[in-house]
């Protein structure tokens, strides 16, 4: 099964966005922070990263740069969910290394069928 690493600090956006994945046939990991969300991508190798930008203890660009560094989880493709949708901060994801920026709000259906075609791609 496809594991995809949630790692949002919003506890209500977070059990949406997993109930989603899961809804989709996604087994799901969660973080609540970037420090967590860094740890776990480390131990669990999942097959996605989706990270919130803007998270307590590191941001997502923080922790998409250091498991680009990390040659165990380079390899992982990431995605940033953001409210802020400005081109100065997609091009900062881009540049950190993710390979989608979606926006928030988001459809449920819209952000299963992104994460699937960023996983076939």
């Amino acid at each position: 099964m496809t594991t995809i690493l949630v790692a949002e600090d919003e506890r209500d956006i977070r059990e949406l966005i997993a109930f989603t994945l899961k809804y989709h046939g996604f087994d799901v990991i969660t973080a609540d922070n970037g420090e967590q969300a860094l740890q776990l991508a480390s131990e669990t190798h999942p097959d996605l990263l989706l990270l919130d930008v803007r998270m307590p203890r590191l941001t997502g660009y923080e922790v998409c740069q250091k498991v680009k560094q990390q040659e165990t989880t380079r390899d992982i493709p990431v995605v940033f969910l953001s409210a802020k949708g400005q081109e100065a901060e997609i091009l900062q994801g881009q540049q950190a290394g993710a390979v989608d920026y979606i926006l928030k709000p988001f459809s449920p259906q819209e952000l299963a069928e992104r994460l699937r075609a960023v996983l076939e791609g």
